[in-house]
């Protein structure tokens, strides 16, 4: 099955990350990768000590107006990798922030349906702003839609649940 976690509420890597450990405590066999994430977090941490095999590639900067050619290649040489991981032996795949990847250009649409297509295990893609394709080709679609949120009064991302 195909799972999209998307919308711009709180809880899509999070989501994703409980269906991992689940996953994992079921014996299966997983890839956890990121896109578009470098900084050392606590959900890192507990994936690794959990034995979960994680991906990452990123020089930790944001993308404010388009990216640049470094950042550009670094997630080419990770979709490559996703593409790779495909034809293994693994029962999931989470690609996290995929979707959010794609809305800055450093992947298309059709490089993500591409993915789909592909997939011969469980596959998860996170990150907000899914399209409609991406919506029609997945089996399951959960939107987080914000309702509230104490970004909005200026707390800043807390060690241990946002990080």
């Amino acid at each position: 099955m195909i799972q999209i976690y998307t919308g711009d509420g709180k809880g899509k890597t999070t989501a994703a990350i409980g269906l991992a450990i689940r996953a994992k405590g079921a014996g299966k066999h997983l890839l956890f990768m990121q896109f578009m994430k470098g900084m050392q977090t606590s959900e890192i941490d507990i994936l690794t000590s959990l034995g979960i095999e994680v991906d990452r590639e990123w020089d930790g900067k944001f993308i404010f107006d388009k990216p640049s050619k470094e950042q550009l290649a670094m997630a080419k040489r990770q979709y490559a990798r996703a593409q790779e991981a495909l034809h293994k032996n693994y029962d999931l795949i989470v690609l996290d922030e995929i979707i959010v990847a794609m809305h800055f250009g450093l992947l298309s649409e059709d490089d993500l349906l591409s993915l789909m297509e592909q997939a011969k295990c469980e596959l998860v893609l996170t990150g907000r702003g899914a399209t409609q394709k991406l919506i029609d080709k997945a089996d399951l679609v959960t939107e987080m839609r914000k309702i509230k949120h104490y970004f909005d009064r200026g707390v800043q991302a807390r060690k241990g649940f946002e990080f």
